[in-house]
């Protein structure tokens, strides 16, 4: 019998395409998705480094998990704080599909051959500081937003370019839209970056012992 599961996600395209791509996992289980705005996504103008907390994308998720709004939430790996609110758990993380950040520019050029000054986008310190250490030529700047309105900024010249992660745009179909990957020599890959999590209550073991069997655990 196909059970129906509340599954929690963001409403990018890029976390609705990340839940598809767990639903295809577990065919013995339907999703009802629900639809939940972050703190991430509420405010799209503070630049991330001065939002409080590093759960700003997992926090109003994870709170909805813990009242029994919902079943499951699916988040993109990276998100989640190293320690998690008490009472939930990971049940299943997959292998990441990439762990590379990528380079999108208005011209095609890579990040060698961007002219100085260009102005780059990016939504991470780590990301700006490597980028910086790498040509200290180039201006970096905050960009806020999904991935498809990052696109439309970098697309009406807000920017030259702009860095997002490379699963992000393999998952979406944009591969034609990078111009670089970028080498691991210039931006370290956060080490679950392109990987996805199931969360669930530590409670419902029933969950845990379906979503274990995505790793064959």
């Amino acid at each position: 019998m196909v059970r129906t599961l509340k599954v929690g996600t963001r409403s990018s395209r890029l976390a609705l395409r990340q839940v598809e791509e767990i639903e295809c996992l577990v065919p013995f289980v339907r999703f009802e998705i629900i639809l939940i705005d972050t703190i991430g996504d509420r405010d799209k103008i503070t630049p991330l480094s001065k939002i409080k907390g590093k759960d700003f994308f997992t926090r109003d998720i994870e709170e909805a998990l813990l009242t029994g709004r919902i079943d499951v939430a699916i988040h993109s790996a990276k998100d989640l704080e190293e320690i998690m609110p008490e009472g939930l758990t990971i049940a299943c993380m997959t292998v990441s599909i990439s762990s590379h950040e990528c380079l999108v520019s208005r011209n095609g050029k890579s990040l060698r051959d961007l002219p100085p000054l260009s102005r780059i986008g990016t939504s991470s310190q780590k990301r700006k500081e490597a980028i910086l250490k790498y040509r200290n030529d180039l201006v970096v700047k905050d960009i806020r937003g999904n991935i498809d309105e990052r696109l439309a900024q970098l697309d009406r010249g807000d920017f030259d370019a702009i860095i997002v992660a490379h699963a992000a745009l393999v998952r979406l179909g944009l591969e034609d839209r990078i111009s670089q990957v970028i080498p691991e020599t210039i931006i370290e890959p956060h080490p679950l970056q392109g990987a996805l999590a199931v969360q669930v209550r530590e409670d419902r073991q029933d969950l845990i012992d379906a979503f274990r069997r995505i790793n064959g655990k």
